[in-house]
């Protein structure tokens, strides 16, 4: 089922959280808002859902504009961060209820429900669980069961508000493999609220970056991390290290003078004053100090597992830059704490200042 919001609008007081936003999401798509706490992400996914009304706008699922229509009649499954389940309740009363509390008219009959909900539990594999309560429950458990509920009433769109918000890393990062299998499975359209960006990039079809109430972007994740429409969005998703400079005939100097290095950036890009971005994973780090690059010295090594991060101070500055390498590579640049190198980005993004 499509979902259409169209100049959105929202305020909180003297707060505006969404400034005039317009998306589409396909029928079919896992898509990921993303972005800060603050930013509307939330607001937008409420407003979605019908639990809150937007001050200007439109919300259209499926051709039907939304405005007179009720949450309950929105077919909309709505999955909280914090769960929600009803702790007096077992894990498959739990599953059951919105199929209880449906119209007469409407309601299926004990043995229906009951065949559903086993299907549901088997789905999320957690039919072993159905005559336990929630607090019997692991974390991760409890989401499963969560999504379990949200989806017995058959809705025609996910909604997920930070669902393994409160969950550890690992149990995240295998509840978040889990959904997109789910989702294959399912082809639910699906709007999924996060401020993990590898969650999203991991996850999503298609990913949102909101800021202060705005779209910053959107796109396929990959086409997003790797060509950002802003300072923003580089920052955002992903470990960045930033350096202000100027470009010339295609050389980048930095400010104030720690070095310099040529770079294609492209036809497209105007000289003048530049703020400049590289990943850590893009720096070549060179054990000389006269070559084309930026001075840096070597603050501190931190082994992490298969890879090393170093962290560059950067002579004159406040800021330190990150950059990682593999054991290997590491080992064979032959550099230590307190070391002076130089550091040569071979990915450049630079905006201007």
């Amino acid at each position: 089922m499509s979902i259409e919001v169209r100049n959105l609008r929202k305020q909180f007081g003297s707060f505006t959280a969404l400034h005039d936003v317009t998306l589409d999401f396909p029928d079919g798509e896992l898509v990921a808002l993303l972005g800060p706490s603050g930013c509307g992400k939330t607001t937008l996914l409420r407003i979605v859902a019908g639990l809150e009304h937007a001050d200007a706008g439109q919300v259209v699922i499926n051709g039907q504009n939304m405005a007179s229509v009720g949450t309950r009649e929105r077919q909309v499954g709505f999955v909280f961060q914090h769960y929600a389940l009803f702790r007096h309740m077992t894990v498959f009363d739990n599953v059951a209820f919105g199929l209880r509390v449906k119209p007469r008219k409407e309601r299926l009959d004990e043995a229906e429900i009951k065949r559903r909900v086993k299907a549901l539990l088997e789905l999320v594999q957690l039919d072993w669980l159905g005559d336990r309560y929630p607090a019997a429950l692991s974390g991760g458990q409890r989401q499963r069961i969560a999504l379990a509920r949200a989806l017995a009433v058959e809705p025609k769109v996910l909604l997920l508000d930070e669902p393994f918000g409160a969950l550890d890393a690992k149990v995240r990062k295998e509840l978040r493999s889990w959904l997109r299998r789910l989702h294959d499975e399912l082809h639910i359209s699906t709007l999924f609220v996060t401020h993990d960006q590898e969650e999203a990039i991991e996850v999503a079809d298609r990913i949102v970056v909101l800021n202060k109430g705005h779209v910053e972007q959107q796109g396929n994740p990959q086409d997003v991390y790797e060509h950002p429409a802003s300072p923003f969005v580089y920052e955002f998703l992903g470990a960045a290290n930033r350096l202000p400079g100027i470009v010339q005939s295609g050389t980048f100097k930095a400010n104030p003078d720690l070095g310099q290095f040529s770079m294609d950036f492209g036809s497209a890009q105007k000289e003048g004053n530049v703020i400049g971005f590289v990943r850590p994973h893009d720096i070549d780090l060179l054990n000389t100090t006269s070559a084309p690059g930026v001075s840096v010295q070597i603050d501190r090594v931190i082994p992490l597992g298969g890879m090393v991060r170093a962290e560059l101070k950067l002579p004159h500055q406040d800021q330190s830059w990150e950059a990682e390498f593999d054991q290997l590579t590491w080992a064979g640049l032959a550099l230590k704490e307190g070391m002076q190198a130089v550091a040569r980005p071979r990915k450049f993004k630079v905006f201007p200042a």
